[in-house]
């Protein structure tokens, strides 16, 4: 169900404290979280080795995290150091860290073979970090969906006209446009343009300009580690933004979405959108998170009653439509992907 040998988001940089531990399941696994003295992030799994009691119930002295249950403490290097009535501390008594890296205001875990966990595999996300954007983090919590009929969502922007009618938008256009296409070792790259359409509702309050857009979409999926990063943006009709010339005047956005699995049935969601202009004015990206914030939601609504009816009824098939095409990508891609994880476990 899982790739675990690749990078997951395990939680935003600003979720990682160097005096309060952060308990959060991923794929399947409970962990605990935190800062070192120098500031590098920590995962254990959330269980004393002595006797399972939960690390996340303990406390941080210093840059150690001391089980409450009988007191052992521990390192971030994962080594017992104290047992409170016993000298001599055997090799055993030790937990086993994750891997993890902070990158672009992102902590990225590897949950598989540690031995694997390069650091040069984490994906690119430096438009949060990069002095030409701006962006705040957002996230959203899954509670009953599986994160493959999220990446479906995804991976399929027709549905923008219905469920977001009212803030992404586009109306029936958005189901109408034909994408290209492109497919990839590491995923798929779709790209969808818009001439002379509408103004996107949620963008009203941030246009300069009147009249129709011409509006692009172009998105990547990476499989591993379930990263969408997408440069979209909108412009005044007939200004060549569509051939990549970018006017003075033209929204310009950059996001960065990751999906990582909880449980089979449950999915964190980290996001951020960048805007790529006014950059001096806090107030445009404040407004950019709210209207996708309102707009995620949206999301999350349709997703989690569509995977109630998946799971009520798991015998039936679904029937496709061409606004399938992507989304049948990707699941192809990550079923192979999967299955050569698994053929390298054997």
């Amino acid at each position: 169900m899982f790739l675990r040998n690749v990078w997951y988001v395990a939680a935003q940089a600003h979720e990682l404290t160097q005096d309060k531990m952060l308990a959060r399941k991923l794929l399947g696994e409970d962990l605990v979280l935190y800062r070192d003295a120098s500031g590098a992030p920590v995962a254990f799994p959330d269980r004393c080795v002595h006797r399972l009691a939960p690390l996340s119930a303990g406390r941080l002295e210093g840059d150690r995290l001391r089980c409450m249950y009988h007191g052992l403490l521990f390192e971030p290097s994962g080594r017992c150091v104290d047992v409170p009535g016993q000298e001599r501390i055997g090799p055993n008594l030790k937990l086993k860290p994750f891997p993890v890296v902070e990158r672009h205001r992102l902590a990225w875990i590897w949950m598989g073979d540690p031995a694997l966990a390069d650091p040069a595999l984490i994906p690119d996300a430096h438009w949060l970090e990069d002095p030409a954007w701006r962006a705040l983090p957002g996230y959203v919590h899954y509670e009953r969906a599986n994160y493959v009929t999220i990446m479906d969502n995804l991976l399929d922007f027709s549905h923008l006209g219905y469920v977001h009618e009212n803030t992404l938008g586009g109306g029936r256009v958005s189901a109408e446009v034909i994408p290209k296409l492109e497919l990839f070792d590491w995923g798929l790259r779709v790209s969808r343009f818009y001439s002379a359409v509408p103004l996107p509702a949620y963008l009203k309050n941030l246009a300069k300009f009147e009249g129709p857009i011409d509006r692009w979409q172009i998105y990547e999926w990476r499989l591993a580690g379930n990263l969408l990063t997408m440069d979209f943006g909108s412009a005044p009709a007939g200004k060549g933004a569509l051939e990549g010339n970018r006017p003075p005047d033209a929204l310009v956005f950059q996001t960065v979405q990751a999906l990582t699995p909880e449980t089979e049935g449950s999915t964190h969601y980290f996001w951020h959108v960048a805007n790529g202009f006014n950059l001096d004015d806090a107030s445009i990206t404040a407004e950019l998170h709210r209207q996708t914030d309102i707009a995620f939601a949206e999301d999350k609504f349709i997703i989690q009653a569509q995977q109630a009816v998946i799971d009520a009824h798991p015998d039936e098939k679904m029937v496709g439509i061409a606004a399938d095409a992507a989304l049948n990508q990707g699941r192809a891609i990550l079923k192979r992907m999967l299955s050569a994880e698994a053929g390298a476990a054997a």
